[in-house]
């Protein structure tokens, strides 16, 4: 079952990939992410069905329109790729398990999230509300069949915890980051504390070092100052996804030592 879930999820992956990098450009400018047509924003020439095969057509035609010969950015086929590896990895990270669409939809969700956080700095209620919503209700199939209530309510508690966390620091550190990461929180604890509460507690850790690391780079490079804003909500995906994957051995090490 794995195997077969990790085969599949690549193509599906692919596919949502590309409708990502429609969401997270549409979305933040209030636009429909089903109507008009993809077109090139240059020439505005619709994009045809063998022009938008994810990572192929950009390849093929060298990341530029077929018409005016505008550029690509090469962001398009690095989100769907990336959006197919995880994807594929998930499965192998979960197990056999019927929760499987329920990470593959979280995944999505949270790859998006990081680009509009990258782009404009905020994450969208459009895009988190409903990835909220449709991913508990995922989640909640997906442990009802395979006879885990138990994990789900968990997951409900340890979503609002994240939450809950990030709310308190929010207040008291008064615009040290955006309320937009605390909503995430409840998304991301949601699906970590499925799996356990160490792996929520290495997931909210891993966050605030990833985005303290990155946070000390920029500043070394003199790309930000003390007084710039940094989106928190990518270092919140990473260490969410590194949690997912590493995260017992971390909580184990750390039991142990």
């Amino acid at each position: 079952m794995v195997a077969l879930a990790a085969s599949f999820g690549g193509l599906l992956g692919l596919i949502a990939g590309s409708f990502m990098n429609v969401v997270a450009y549409r979305v933040p400018l209030g636009r429909s992410v089903v109507r008009p047509r993809s077109a090139c924003t240059s020439c505005d020439t619709e994009i045809t069905p063998r022009d938008n095969i994810p990572v192929v057509s950009w390849l093929l035609l060298r990341g530029r329109c077929r018409q005016c010969g505008a550029r690509f950015s090469v962001r398009y086929p690095l989100v769907e790729a990336a959006t197919a590896g995880l994807f594929v990895a998930v499965p192998f990270v979960i197990g056999a398990s019927w929760t499987i669409p329920a990470y593959w939809w979280f995944v999505g969700v949270s790859v998006v999230l990081v680009v509009t956080d990258f782009d404009h700095k905020r994450i969208p209620n459009r895009i988190l509300f409903p990835g909220i919503v449709v991913g508990t209700v995922l989640l909640g199939v997906g442990s009802a069949v395979d006879g885990d209530l138990w994990s789900m309510g968990r997951a409900l508690g340890g979503g609002a915890a994240y939450f809950g966390g990030l709310l308190l620091i929010a207040l008291v550190a008064r615009g040290g980051f955006g309320y937009g990461d605390v909503k995430l929180g409840f998304l991301l604890g949601e699906f970590l504390a499925y799996q356990s509460w160490g792996i929520l507690a290495a997931g909210s850790m891993l966050a605030i070092l990833i985005g303290g690391a990155v946070a000390v780079v920029l500043m070394i490079a003199r790309r930000v100052s003390r007084k710039d804003a940094i989106p928190f909500g990518p270092s919140m995906v990473a260490g969410a996804f590194t949690a997912l994957v590493v995260g017992q051995r971390i909580v184990d090490w750390y039991v142990g030592a």
